[in-house]
């Protein structure tokens, strides 16, 4: 576990990254919501204390317990799973900020509910989400997400809670002197990677690895984008690219724990841009009831890379947030079924409009679920003049 000084330090890298991923500056009286499972409570109060001292006005909310999220969805009906209470979307509208500490008490609480109440509740809150999207493009609206080591957690991932602790730390760069130091410096190398990547005139994207071989081709305007202060830890490079010309085999090395169901070894097939076929060791219903869930959540709305150089995480742990940033030997690849992400746009994402997304081909769905590839892989790239390039090889951007 941590104690005061490196939660101390945990909360100056959150409220960091918060900034960092607001386009606009905060400025004094802003209003940002903290959303904090109880287990987390002693870093959302820190992070409470230096918001309050930069006269921000701070939201504090604790998160449903494991057994009041279980309860709910045991007994709600479709109307309660439709539900958005009165004068939410204008709350949100009023927000700033918005930060997550996610402390999970139990990774598989909700596997005994019919998916179909999991979906549906699913697709209810891409109300909002729209409405953050939305905010977020103008530069109005920040958030990130950070995680609060529980027993629960390391348990689930096999390991010690000190172990697991010992992860976030190294993650986090809580060992630092100056961990928003560091962080600065590996985002500006993310950046220079980035701007390397979005130089070369890519126009499709092969990956392969021991299970995978998949084929992605970019879209007109895009752009790859990373170190952004969306989520911490986050070491990704990745782009939503045009869903509607991948083809061919993607691996999922690592389970997934989603929506408190558990799915492993997932294998998709993807022809003309959908999931045509999938397969799965543990979770395959669940995970056909997920990618099945509305017309988009069959079809890509990511791809991922990242640089073991820059990921100290080597230890599965059992959470997309960190899974998803894997480095270890040969680094990942994870892609996301569902929903893009239009800053991955070259113009301004706040014209990007429902009609003008569908011309491009950004995917739009209520789901966005992150699955990984640990494998060692390769990645190249065909250039728009014809030329082909390798442009990642074990663990490493070649750049």
């Amino acid at each position: 576990m941590f104690d005061e000084k490196k939660l101390h330090k945990y909360a100056d890298v959150i409220i960091w990254a918060l900034k960092l991923a607001r386009k606009n500056k905060f400025k004094k009286h802003d209003t940002v919501l903290v959303n904090f499972e109880k287990d987390a409570l002693l870093l959302a109060e820190i992070v409470h204390e230096k918001l309050a001292k930069e006269k921000i006005h701070t939201i504090i909310s604790m998160l449903p317990t494991a057994k009041i999220s279980k309860d709910f969805f045991a007994n709600a009906d479709d109307i309660m799973l439709k539900n958005i209470p009165a004068g939410r979307p204008q709350f949100i509208k009023s927000l700033n900020g918005y930060i997550v500490l996610r402390a999970t008490e139990d990774l598989l609480s909700l596997k005994n509910i019919k998916p179909k109440k999991l979906t549906t509740a699913t697709i209810a809150k891409k109300k909002i989400r729209d409405i953050m999207n939305k905010r977020e493009q103008t530069g109005d609206f920040g958030w990130t997400l950070a995680n609060f080591p529980t027993n629960n957690m390391a348990k689930t991932a096999k390991l010690s809670l000190k172990e697991y602790s010992n992860q976030i730390e190294k993650a986090c760069f809580l060992n630092e002197k100056d961990p928003v130091k560091k962080w600065k410096s590996v985002v500006a190398k993310i950046h220079n990677i980035e701007k390397w990547l979005n130089g070369l005139k890519i126009d499709t994207l092969y990956m392969k690895s021991k299970n995978t071989d998949l084929e992605i081709k970019l879209g007109k305007d895009r752009k790859f984008i990373g170190g952004r202060g969306a989520n911490i830890p986050s070491f990704e490079i990745f782009i939503s690219p045009d869903h509607r010309y991948t083809k061919g085999i993607y691996f999922a090395d690592l389970p997934s724990y989603i929506n408190g169901n558990y799915v492993k070894n997932l294998k998709l097939e993807f022809h003309q841009g959908k999931v045509v076929n999938l397969k799965a060791d543990e979770g395959e219903e669940f995970a056909r009831k997920m990618i099945f869930m509305d017309e988009g959540s069959c079809q890509l709305g990511e791809f991922s890379l990242t640089d073991t150089r820059f990921s100290k995480i080597n230890k599965f742990m059992a959470d997309t947030l960190y899974d998803e940033n894997f480095g270890g030997k040969n680094g990942n690849s994870h892609i996301a079924l569902g929903s893009s992400y239009t800053d991955t746009y070259t113009k301004n994402p706040a014209t990007l409009n429902k009609k003008k997304q569908k011309e491009l081909g950004f995917n739009n769905s209520a789901l966005h679920w992150d699955i990984i590839n640990t494998e060692k892989k390769i990645v190249k790239a065909k250039l728009k003049n014809g030329k082909i390039i390798t442009i990642y090889e074990n663990g490493k951007f070649k750049h």
